[in-house]
């Protein structure tokens, strides 16, 4: 049990601390792209969310086809 949440904690705050450090040093995305000693983001967070979002749907679209028979 232990493992399990401690796997977790790890996932939610390297999530985190990216999405912070992100928030912070990164320019804003309509600005001229970054010089190579500029701060990027780490992520594509355009990106993460259009993957989360087909994820949480494929999730909905299986339970209602799991719970409806």
């Amino acid at each position: 049990m232990r493992l399990l949440f401690g796997m977790i904690l790890g996932a939610a705050l390297t999530i985190g601390l990216a999405y912070v450090h992100d928030s912070m040093y990164a320019p804003l995305p309509p600005s001229p792209p970054p010089a190579a000693s500029e701060p990027r983001p780490l992520v594509n967070w355009d990106v993460a969310g259009t993957l989360a979002h087909r994820l949480s749907a494929a999730a909905r679209a299986q339970w209602e086809r799991l719970t409806t028979r």
